[in-house]
């Protein structure tokens, strides 16, 4: 069954969004029937895949459709029970490679909501009011403020280690050091009681931020939801534009989109990811965007980028390489560049310019080998060449092509590749190229604006290699066959080391530290044996442990 990314809040199973004037609030009130595979049921509104999707579409929306929302209120829609967190049965009956990417992509999803509040200005509280344990506490610990309800039984808890032998996977353990500066030894102790923490010692442990009896939990968020906004620099005047439907086709060797074009070869385990640049100039004005709404290039290239990049993820597994190409004028692509950088104030281009960011994070965190092809046509030019920047090596084609009649490959850099699209180290790709190495960083920030050939691009350290026409098939037919025939797991680890040079971050931490261990995790008997806690869990029989320590 291929998993789809895209839904509305009208086909929602699993959250209801409601907004009135600054504060919209985000009810969890799962379906117990509604799991995206069978074999499970969705109980004490835990979560699996399919919910999250619906979050993520959730906070997107909220952030281009509603910029008049200041706080976002995340509660339950059930009684005595937040959150239960992933469901163990779902969890227990997934394939490996299925557990590892729900891990990254609902720590994904906690990053947008972490990415609005910090940089869109909408700010989180989530009110907790029942049992809020393992993910349903990491979903809290996304938000701003977590407002606990004082009521004599409501706990928080990380119960993995104890009962699942896995880890907190949504960045749980990252979270409560780095972000609530929990204590270690607290934190050592919260993460092995299975029973969590409740009331004032949740408050005084720095896992929560307040608490409220029950008599007056609805005055108390409401009267921390209005403090909130008020440290909001959301517009207050602004319309939001409509998210539609994404235009795409799919087919059994490949998706189609307006702006994307995804090629799969199974047998090479190649998939060619095609993104055509603008083919109009942007608006004259920040007044004009509006009018194009979600057709606007940039935002409908960043959406249909970002959907086949999941697509690929979760569908096409066995895919070994993915071949980034582009095509267009780059010229365009260019001058809505500048439109972006000239109109960085206005909150609409800011958003745009942020899911930029976050799709072209989503594409370093892909556990793909990738390399960029920079051919006659192509158009790597400003946040398109962000694209070279992500992947792990480029070919550049030398000189003009036998029979191509198409311009000679160039590589163009713009304001764009110098600050608006950061990874998660902190640093942009350039400076994360030229670690250490500032004369190389700056003789690409004089390079701004110049058309630069192969030649010139390696020069400049831009290209990995470069390739006249006799050599370019031979050559790149040889990598990919050569990177096909490696170690998935290693090739994984080997990338995910190297793609992250400079800085550790909270999101490093999460993406290459939690995940590379449970990654593992997920394949010990301890966890996933027939003898292990996640298949246990709920018989009544314990876990038989290994107890080597490696």
């Amino acid at each position: 069954m291929n998993i789809d990314f895209e839904t509305h809040p009208k086909c929602y199973r699993h959250w209801r969004l409601s907004t009135a004037g600054q504060t919209a609030t985000l009810t969890l009130d799962v379906d117990e029937a509604g799991g995206l595979f069978e074999g499970y049921e969705l109980k004490l509104n835990s979560y699996d895949l399919g919910v999250d999707i619906e979050l993520a579409d959730a906070i997107q929306r909220l952030r281009f459709e509603h910029p008049e929302v200041k706080v976002v209120v995340m509660r339950s829609g059930k009684d005595r029970v937040f959150c239960a967190g992933a469901n163990i049965r779902m969890l227990a009956g997934a394939s490996h490679g299925h557990k590892v990417n729900f891990c990254k992509f609902t720590n994904e999803t906690r990053n947008a909501i972490e990415d609005a509040s910090g940089n869109s200005g909408q700010r989180y509280l989530a009110a907790v009011t029942g049992a809020c344990a393992g993910g349903g506490y990491e979903l809290a610990l996304a938000a701003d403020h977590i407002l606990l309800v004082d009521d004599g039984s409501t706990t928080i808890s990380l119960p993995e280690v104890p009962l699942l032998a896995v880890l907190p996977g949504t960045g749980g353990l990252t979270r409560i050091v780095d972000k609530r500066f929990v204590r270690r030894d607290l934190a050592d102790l919260f993460s092995t009681t299975e029973e969590g923490v409740r009331g004032q010692r949740a408050v005084d442990w720095k896992l929560v931020d307040e608490i409220a009896p029950a008599s007056r939990i609805e005055e108390a968020i409401s009267a921390r939801a209005n403090a909130m906004a008020e440290t909001s620099q959301r517009p207050d005047d602004a319309k939001g534009i409509a998210l539609g439907s994404l235009d795409r086709v799919f087919s059994d060797t490949g998706v189609l989109y307006s702006t994307v074009a995804v090629e799969l070869d199974r047998e090479s385990r190649i998939a060619t990811v095609t993104v055509t640049g603008p083919e109009t100039d942007p608006p004259a004005s920040a007044d004009g965007l509006a009018a194009q709404g979600d057709h606007f290039w940039p935002l409908r290239a960043a959406r249909e980028l970002d959907d086949a990049f999941l697509h690929l993820r979760f569908n096409e597994r066995d895919i070994a390489v993915v071949q980034l190409r582009t095509e267009g004028e780059a010229a365009t692509m260019l001058a809505h560049d500048a439109f972006l950088d000239a109109h960085s104030e206005n909150w609409l281009v800011g958003e745009i310019r942020l899911l930029w960011k976050r799709v072209l994070t989503r594409i370093d965190l892909t556990a793909r080998s990738m390399v960029a092809l920079i051919e006659p046509g192509s158009c790597f030019a400003g946040t398109l060449a962000e694209l070279a920047f992500a992947v792990d090596r480029s070919y550049m084609a030398l000189g003009p092509f036998e029979g191509d009649n198409r311009p000679e490959a160039a590589l163009t850099l713009s304001a764009m590749n110098f600050g608006p699209y950061p990874m998660s180290n902190g640093l942009t790709r350039l400076q994360t190229r030229f670690l250490g190495d500032g004369a190389a960083l700056q003789n690409a920030v004089h390079a701004t604006g110049k058309p630069q050939d192969a030649e010139d691009a390696l020069a400049l350290g831009l290209a990995t290699i470069i390739l006249d026409d006799i050599d370019w098939e031979d050559e790149i037919r040889i990598f990919v066959e050569e990177r096909a025939s490696f170690s998935a797991d290693a090739l994984t680890a080997m990338e995910a080391n190297l793609r992250f040079a400079g800085p550790e971050t909270m999101e490093t931490k999460i993406f290459g530290r939690l995940t590379a261990w449970q990654n593992w995790v997920f394949q010990r008997p301890n966890a996933v044996g027939e003898e292990g806690a996640l298949r246990r869990y709920g018989t009544g029989r314990q876990p038989d442990f290994n107890t080597e320590r490696i």
